[in-house]
Parts: structure tokens; C-alpha cells; sequence
């Protein structure tokens, strides 16, 4: 850590006064700050500025991008540094504790002190668990410092059971001293509330208590569950709701207080003029498409999947015929033959995005031609999110869940969409489904592109199951496309499904992204990250590396 040091020397005072959408513009001394109000929400103005936004995650089997994902595909190697995965979450939590340790200086009475601390107790939560998720046990910082031969600069790894404890006791206090979303001033719009701490360890104690069980640590698991479940029963007594319209609830229509599903949002903007931007529309274009193992998630219109629905239309003779008698979240995920998108009308395999289904879910044609300068907030946490983990969580946690509760929670979300067909326990029984299954189908495909279906397969532990296998993309059809049946054969099925010699797929010019030859996955060693060679070598011998790597 003694390399994050000095990045932390060098932005720790980069202090600002300044609205949420406007970086820094001020240096202060240190000794001249830390006086008003004032001063200690402008230095909490940082956290928000290096908050991470838009990403597409290409780690699991969700998406593609031209080139292999050297986590998906199993080929990376030990790094000598990580400056995303661990240099940039360590310098926020110092940002967070230099707040934490320095604010009390100023002149302010304490409920209104706690207001801003429980900002700083927020964001090194949430930090800290990102740190969690990749590497496991992991150094706990909880001070500031201004020395370079410090001890903490030389920290062992705390145990990740104990770091997920200080993530509640944080989150606790921040959801105690933070405003309500009710109650939160407009112009603070942006700012966590008490629901975004609620929301942390919600989404913390999910994670954690179903990662725990399924790695066998030994922890009691159950207790991280029960730290899920009573999170989100306090958060839905908050006044949230979802928003009635799925497709625009990712586009400027969804922006605001006044969409109840928000939760917690990276804020850019003002919308058109920004001074913080943003380029996913032309990722969306250019960068990433979903794979046909995402597509084959979603149901049909009787509620079943494709192995048990005889609405499946097959064989296939048509890009559409997927995206037939589907979920209608899936014509709202992914493009259609013929819809107008990008360019003009959307054609199979005509644009460098992985020949996989083109990502429609939050696409704005208005964002699209402002070239890397778009605006549109990005959803961190949505109400959403709250509802399918609340049911996951008591599922796991009971080994059951109510049909009233499934009412509440999934049902919910199917029926904001217009799919109503219900998820209850006689109809799993009655179609030999899985109710865990059904309930973590629903949580892959409303969040598809939102970030969490890496963090899922690490939890669920079936990464060895779906990241070794073939990827697979769009149907071919010559007469839907641009693109040569010469230039793509080497890589679609033959008319038995099957792809020099193995089967793939049961459909014929199903395009293969990646080969299952050319990915592995190692269940003793791929679960957490590699510790960056140059954080062992500087810690004095205190920071050990993961298993196997």
C-alpha cells in the first residue's frame, strides 16, 4: 500500500465546495480546512467524484466483446500491479477515513457532524466489500495517515468474516444519521441516503451468507441472511417503488426523486452540458453484446423455460424466432431484426460487437450521437434489486418462501413488465421446476447488463459449470445480415447442432463466440483475484497471496 500513499498525498486535500456534477476546483492547505459545514461536505463531494459509473462486464457468461475476457476465458496471469482493482478501492477508503478521522475538527454541532461522517462510513463500506468480493481477506484500514513508514502501510490481511462485520457496523451507523430519501433536499439529490445504506447490506449480507454456504467456509451463514432479510424490511417501509415503465427507467425519464426505484445513483449531468460524462451508448454499440445463454434465460409467455415450453419455435429460421412468445423483458434487453437502433435498422453481425444479440436495455439514441459525452445517471442499487434479493435471501435462509412473499417480490417485477404469469409454489411443483432456480433466473435476466452476474456465478459457486463451456452468439440467417456465410462458417453449428465434430447447440448457424477449448476455470484457485505482486513484495511478507495463484 505504500505505492496508494502517495496517491493519496497527491488528491487527499484536492478538497471542493462545489455542487455533486462539478470536479474539484479548489486546493486547500489541510491546516486552513476543516472548519464549517461547509468545508466537510465539500471534502465528502470527493467520495462521489471517484465513484465508478458505466461498465460492461464482460467476466462471465453474459457478455462478450470482441476479444476474450481473460477472466471469462481463464487465461490471466498474477499482475505485478491492479490499479482499478486495488490501488483506486484503497486510495477511496483513505479518501473516506482522511473525512472520517479530520471532520470532527470542525466547529459543528455532532448530529449534524454524523450527517457527513455517515457519508465517509458508507463509502468505505462499499469499497471495502469490492475489495471482499475480489480478493477475500484482505487489509483493513481504518485511519488516516500522513507518515509513509506508518505500520498500517505495512497490514497483513484482515479476515474477510471480520471486514464484512465493520461493512455493517458502518453501513448501521450510516443509515442511522443519514437523511431519509423522503427528507433529502433537492438539490442534494445524488447524496446517499438512509436506503442506500439499507440497500449495502442488503446487497452485503446476500452476498456474503450465500458465498459462505456455497464455499463451505464454516461461518455462520444464516446470520448474514438474517442481516439481508431485515435490511430489506426496513427499506420497503422507506416509500419506494418500481417504476411503471421498464424501458424507460434506464433513459432520462428514470432520472430523479421522483422515480421511487431509485435507490442509489452515480449522478452526471446537468443532462446535455455536462462537466461529467460518460460513453455507454457507443459501448453498447461497439463494445459488448449479450450471449445466447442470457437470451435462453428468459422465459416463455406460459412461464416456462426453453427445455419445458412447446412454445419454443424450432427449428429457428429467423434471427426473431428467439425472441419469440418470450418475457417481454427480453425484446426490452435486446434488439429485434429490423428495430431502429445505432446506425438505422438493426442487422444481425453488421457492427464489431462480438456476434452475440446487440444491448438495447438502456440505449438512447440521443446519447448515442453526443460521441463519449452523455449524461444519464447510472442506477447503482434499485428498488428492484431489493425485492428479488429480499426473496433469494428468505429462500435460502428458510429453505421456503410464501407465495404471498414470491406476490411481493418477483411476481412484482413480472408484472410491471406485462408477464403474468405468476412464480408460486404449486406451479413449480406442477412443471418440475426449481423454486432457487426460478428465483435466481429472475434476478439474472431484470439485472442483465447492470453488473451483477459475475458477482452471482462467485456466490452461487457454478462458475466451473458455465464459464468453461462454449459461448455462444446470434443465429445466422443470410438473408438478415450484411455479412458473408463465407467469412463466419469456420464458426457456425452445422444442421445437427454440432461444431467441428462436438455439439454446441440443438440449432443449426448458432455463431460460437469462444470455444470451450480455449476456457478453464479452476475451482481451487479462480474464485477470488490474484493479490498484485507488487502489494506482497512491499508489505514486508505480511500480505500473503491467494491459493494457487
Amino acid at each position: 500500500m505504500r505505492k496508494i500513499y502517495f496517491l493519496l498525498i497527491a488528491s487527499a486535500l484536492c478538497l471542493s465546495g462545489c455542487d455533486l456534477d462539478k470536479l474539484p476546483e479548489t486546493n486547500f492547505t489541510d491546516a486552513a480546512f476543516w472548519k464549517t459545514e461547509t468545508d466537510v461536505r465539500a471534502a465528502c463531494n470527493r467520495l462521489y467524484d471517484e465513484l465508478q459509473g458505466f461498465s460492461h462486464d464482460t467476466r462471465a457468461d453474459e457478455l462478450v466483446r470482441t476479444a476474450a475476457d481473460n477472466v471469462s476465458a481463464g487465461s490471466r496471469t498474477v499482475p505485478s500491479t491492479s490499479d482499478d482493482n486495488w490501488n483506486k478501492p484503497y486510495t477511496r477508503i483513505f479518501t473516506a477515513n482522511n473525512i472520517l478521522d479530520k471532520a470532527p475538527r470542525a466547529a459543528i454541532e455532532e448530529p449534524v457532524l454524523n450527517r457527513w461522517m455517515a457519508e465517509a462510513y458508507f463509502f468505505r463500506a462499499y469499497h471495502n466489500f469490492m475489495l471482499v468480493k475480489l480478493y477475500g481477506d484482505i487489509p483493513l484500514v481504518l485511519k488516516s495517515f500522513d507518515d509513509p513508514n506508518d505500520p498500517i502501510m505495512y497490514s497483513g490481511r484482515t479476515s474477510r468474516e471480520q471486514v464484512i462485520q465493520q461493512c455493517y457496523k458502518d453501513l448501521e451507523f450510516a443509515a442511522e444519521w443519514l437523511p431519509t430519501r423522503a427528507k433529502l433536499p433537492e438539490k442534494d439529490w445524488g447524496r446517499v441516503t438512509r436506503s442506500s445504506a439499507l440497500g449495502m447490506i442488503v446487497r452485503i449480507g446476500l452476498y456474503e451468507g450465500t458465498f459462505v454456504k456455497y464455499h463451505n467456509l464454516g461461518n455462520d451463514y444464516k446470520a448474514h441472511l438474517k442481516k439481508s432479510i431485515d435490511a430489506a424490511e426496513l427499506l420497503m417501509k422507506e416509500g419506494h417503488d418500481l417504476y411503471s415503465n421498464f424501458e424507460k427507467l434506464f433513459t432520462f425519464d428514470g432520472e430523479g426523486p421522483k422515480n421511487l426505484e431509485n435507490v442509489f445513483v452515480k449522478v452526471y449531468g446537468p443532462n446535455g452540458a455536462g462537466t461529467t460524462v460518460h460513453g455507454n451508448a457507443r459501448a453498447m454499440e461497439n463494445s459488448v453484446s449479450i450471449t445466447r445463454q442470457m437470451v435462453d434465460l428468459f422465459l416463455y409467455n406460459d412461464g416456462l423455460p426453453r427445455e419445458k415450453s412447446p412454445l419454443k419455435v424450432t427449428p429457428e429460421k429467423s434471427f426473431d424466432d428467439a425472441l419469440t412468445n418470450r418475457d417481454p423483458r427480453l425484446k426490452m434487453t435486446v434488439f429485434s431484426l429490423g428495430e431502429d437502433a445505432f446506425k438505422g435498422a438493426y442487422i444481425p453481425f453488421s457492427n464489431q460487437h462480438g456476434y452475440g444479440y446487440s444491448i438495447k436495455k438502456g440505449f438512447m439514441m440521443d446519447e448515442w450521437i453526443t460521441v463519449g459525452r452523455e449524461t444519464v445517471d447510472k442506477m447503482l442499487i434499485r428498488y428492484a434489486e431489493i425485492l428479488i434479493s429480499y426473496a433469494e435471501a428468505l429462500y435460502e435462509y428458510n429453505g421456503s418462501i410464501t407465495n404471498d412473499q414470491l406476490d411481493k417480490t418477483v411476481n412484482k417485477l413480472r408484472s410491471r413488465v406485462g408477464f403474468n404469469v405468476k412464480l408460486t409454489n404449486d406451479f413449480t411443483t406442477a412443471n418440475g421446476l426449481n423454486m432457487l432456480d426460478e428465483i435466481r433466473r429472475e434476478r439474472t435476466v431484470e439485472f442483465i447488463d447492470e453488473g451483477f452476474r459475475y458477482d452471482d456465478i462467485m456466490r452461487w459457486k457454478i462458475a466451473e459449470k458455465v464459464l468453461p463451456t462454449y459461448l455462444i452468439g446470434a443465429k445466422f440467417v443470410d438473408s438478415e445480415t450484411s455479412k458473408l456465410r463465407k467469412d463466419l462458417e469456420a464458426r457456425l453449428t452445422d444442421s445437427t447442432g454440432k461444431l467441428k465434430g462436438k455439439q454446441v447447440y440443438d440449432e443449426a448457424d448458432m455463431y460460437v463466440i469462444e470455444l470451450a477449448d480455449d476456457r478453464r476455470f479452476d475451482a481451487d484457485r479462480n474464485y477470488l483475484y490474484p493479490i498484485p505482486l507488487n502489494e506482497v513484495a512491499l508489505s514486508r511478507g505480511n500480505i500473503t497471496q491467494n491459493p494457487n495463484w
